[in-house]
């Protein structure tokens, strides 16, 4: 049997590349994405790759207007379809709302809310044509109850869950799931602008007494992506019990 292929966007470290990591242990194909960090990207393919399995790598912002086409475009060229998305891929912004640029504001919507419609639009009609598919939407805690001085974050990872319930719907007669993982404090680089006092401060408020790890968010993954199909349009929570 030819092994199902998943897009994980974001893959060159983090998050990302421990789900890329994870999934490709488990046999799957890949194609991994990044905007720019195309050193450490190939370094994950390489990696990947010693697992047996084919992966292939794609350098792009999937937030501008016709990125995610080329990226299907190339993936096609190949015969193949993609049976697992995830989408990964986002930046955070910390500030004062009222201090936030139009550009700022852009450019994350870009990065985190838009780069997710326009994946899952190039992703769907594969999926409807093999009669099944997974989207995995990597979502956050502020999405679910807003973060301040994060207005902007928040404001796309609500998007995110929103759309992952609402898609879900749609999709669930086409034997398609749509599920999205709110992460909690995963220790990141996306956090590393925290000190150890900081980062001691957060660990208190968390009730499992510590950050979550990438691998952990990984596991939860390829849970959903080869678990109960009757799940569906859930955002679930991973933060350790926080919010």
């Amino acid at each position: 049997m030819k092994n199902q292929t998943a897009l994980i966007t974001g893959a060159s470290r983090g998050i990302g590349r421990a789900i890329a990591a994870r999934l490709s242990a488990a046999g799957y194909d890949l194609v991994i994405t990044c905007r720019e960090r195309e050193d450490l990207l190939k370094q994950a393919a390489d990696e990947f790759s010693s697992h047996g399995i084919h992966c292939r790598t794609f350098i792009g912002d999937l937030g501008e207007q016709g990125t995610a086409a080329r990226l299907f475009d190339e993936i096609g060229e190949t015969g193949r379809t993609i049976d697992v998305l995830i989408n990964n891929a986002g930046q955070s912004h910390i500030g004062l709302f009222q201090d936030t640029t139009w550009e700022e504001w852009q450019s994350i919507l870009s990065s985190n809310l838009t780069s997710v419609y326009a994946l899952c639009k190039e992703a769907i009609p594969g999926m409807l044509w093999n009669g099944h598919g997974k989207i995995i939407n990597i979502s956050s805690v502020w999405g679910v109850c807003g973060a301040s001085c994060e207005v902007a974050y928040s404001a796309t990872k609500g998007g995110i869950n929103a759309l992952t319930r609402a898609l879900a719907k749609e999709l669930a007669p086409s034997n398609i799931q749509v599920n999205a993982i709110a992460c909690g404090a995963i220790d990141t680089e996306m956090n590393s602008f925290l000190s150890e006092e900081e980062k001691e401060s957060l660990m208190a408020e968390i009730p499992a007494g510590r950050m979550g790890q990438p691998d952990e968010v990984a596991a939860l993954v390829l849970q959903l992506i080869t678990g109960n199909e009757y799940l569906t349009g859930q955002v679930i929570q991973l933060d350790g019990g926080w919010i």
